[in-house]
């Protein structure tokens, strides 16, 4: 499936958590931070402005991001997750 995000919204294939352990105690799933870190794998074409004109986004196909927490809505497809976020919920492009 192809999916193509709309307007200033992203497509975001987060990083995984690292497995942490605290004083050789692995820490469950359930208790692991959500990512902030991930791939952009697609873009809209950009914000439109009230009077009708496109934006171009400044993040790219590609890019490695850094994100807001609760940043985007998260959606499973083929057992992968994925976010798929506004542009505005960016922090930083990492490099």
């Amino acid at each position: 499936m192809n999916i193509n995000p709309l307007y200033d919204r992203l497509l975001v294939k987060p990083f995984e958590e690292k497995e942490v352990k605290k004083g050789g105690i692995i820490i469950p799933d359930t208790a692991k931070e959500r990512p902030q870190e991930g791939k952009v794998l697609a873009v809209g074409e950009g914000k439109m402005t009230e009077d009708g004109k496109i934006i171009p986004l400044k993040v790219k196909k590609g890019d490695k991001i850094l994100f807001s927490k609760y940043a985007g809505t998260e959606f499973e497809m083929d057992d992968d997750k994925y976010l798929i976020m506004r542009e505005s919920d960016v922090l930083a492009i990492l490099e």
